[in-house]
């Protein structure tokens, strides 16, 4: 009797840390799941302006060669993606289904040389940015590189882009003086769909955004900070508005 006790005296703790590991498992996979889900990327506005109400709350969109703005999807793919790890890297990169049907996937990355964000196979991710992306712990906006950089390029009268500004600094000698930018925060609004097989497509485009406004209940923000200890944030310093 006295060596079964003892026995289960020093087993018990064991059995304890080992289901508590499993809870703590266990929660941060149902934590980090939405990772895994297919979601539409809706643009929010750091600053309200007379320009920004032209794009503000709209969703991220896909489309061959040239961006647009139009005012249907139809003119362009919307973004339909999720986090994925990158080929042998130690963090995650972004994809998203360029059509519908067949579902083909895509690598999301920024241009190395202007900074705009594009779509492609993996060849032409690799020599360009394509990680690591990742997401605010508050509302779930996208983040690359740690922090949240996106901005809204006007390329021609009512034709917007979007670009990562890499060097906070309103992409000074990537955009000719003058060129409107707008600060932006993408926010992951998950899309249900059934789960498709895919596979991978050569094309290299670019991002834009269009459609009628999305149903979001995010929040304009005046400027872009959070508490301390929550990563993916920092402020702007600049304003091209």
């Amino acid at each position: 009797m006295v060596l079964s006790m003892l026995v289960a005296l020093t087993t018990a703790p064991a059995l304890l840390g080992t289901a508590e590991a499993i809870r703590q498992g266990q929660s941060k996979d149902r934590r980090e799941e939405h990772r895994a889900r297919r979601c539409n990327l809706i643009v929010t506005c750091v600053k309200s302006c007379i320009r920004s109400r032209e794009i503000d709350s709209r969703q991220v969109v896909l489309k061959d060669n040239k961006t647009s703005q139009p005012q249907e999807t139809q003119f362009g793919h919307p973004f339909a993606g999720y986090y994925l790890p990158y080929p042998d890297e130690k963090y995650e990169g972004l994809v998203s289904t360029i059509v519908d049907e067949p579902p083909v996937l895509n690598w999301i990355y920024v241009d190395k040389d202007t900074y705009e964000v594009k779509y492609g196979i993996r060849a032409q991710a690799q020599p360009n940015i394509h990680g690591p992306f990742d997401c605010t712990r508050k509302d779930r906006r996208v983040i690359l590189e740690g922090w949240e950089g996106f901005v809204a390029v006007e390329e021609e009268e009512g034709l917007w882009a979007l670009y990562f500004d890499r060097d906070d600094n309103g992409l000074k000698g990537k955009v000719k003086p003058g060129t409107r930018v707008l600060e932006i925060e993408l926010t992951r609004k998950e899309k249900r769909i059934s789960k498709q097989k895919t596979s991978t497509s050569g094309r290299d485009n670019r991002l834009s955004w269009a459609g009628p406004k999305a149903k979001t209940s995010t929040s304009t923000n005046a400027e872009l900070s959070v508490p301390n200890g929550i990563p993916g944030t920092r402020k702007r310093r600049w304003s091209n508005i």
